[in-house]
């Protein structure tokens, strides 16, 4: 297995493109590190060299997801995201001190903290539902990533009609965030959330809307009807 991460690294770099680099670079306010490969492309990859570590040790297949992320390339961040989940029924407590380490450490843009957090966080937080209150704890952070992820690692649970409360008291944490990357990140739960609780979520925003910073505010009103939309928006 010692050199499976050259293997993939050498199949990116054969199927970079910098015409893919610059326009997935346009997507981003932050500078970001790519190969310049499709998204389809790899997740293909993924998947190919994930049959080859799926019999691994999960401390094993983490070890190799981490040097994924320690390249700084968001296309082996996405593979590390997808190898992560795809254990996902192995996951354990103490799990969460891994995933933890990967936000605060590697994640450097909102489109790795979303796959990170999506799919692998939110899947363990399901699972553990104590944990919220670390995402309560990460909210809290100074670091961007870690508060956006707070927010985002509940947006599937938050579907499912999933830690009301919980996501509520989140959104409080970061109502005033100046960070635009923070303000959709909340808003989009509270979205997802209104999905399964829409008259919650529209009371939660309409009690806030004076103090609420207005892109979260648009994000969180986008699924709820027009009427409601044009109350909650009403200076």
């Amino acid at each position: 297995m010692e050199n499976i991460i050259s293997e993939i690294r050498n199949l990116l770099i054969a199927k970079s493109s910098e015409e893919i680099r610059l326009s997935g670079q346009r997507f981003f306010k932050e500078k970001i590190k790519s190969h310049g490969v499709k998204s389809a492309d790899v997740i293909k990859i993924g998947k190919t060299y994930f049959k080859q570590i799926e019999n691994l040790s999960k401390k094993d297949i983490f070890k190799l997801c981490e040097e994924l992320w320690e390249s700084g390339y968001i296309e082996e961040s996405f593979i590390a995201c997808n190898w992560s989940y795809y254990i996902h029924k192995k996951y354990e407590p103490n799990d969460f001190k891994v995933f933890e380490k990967w936000v605060s450490t590697y994640v450097n843009n909102w489109a790795s903290c979303d796959t990170l957090c999506n799919h692998t966080v939110g899947e363990f937080v399901e699972m553990y539902p104590n944990f919220i209150n670390e995402l309560k704890r990460w909210a809290k952070s100074n670091n961007r990533w870690m508060k956006r992820a707070a927010a985002v690692s509940l947006i599937i649970p938050a579907r499912k009609g999933l830690f009301l409360n919980d996501i509520f008291d989140i959104a409080n944490i970061l109502l005033l965030e100046n960070d635009d990357l923070v303000q959709k990140g909340y808003g989009w739960m509270l979205k997802a959330a209104s999905q399964s609780n829409r008259k919650a979520v529209f009371d939660y925003v309409i009690s806030k809307k004076h103090i609420m910073p207005r892109t979260a505010l648009r994000y969180a009103i986008e699924k709820m009807p027009k009427e409601l939309k044009v109350k909650a928006m009403e200076k």
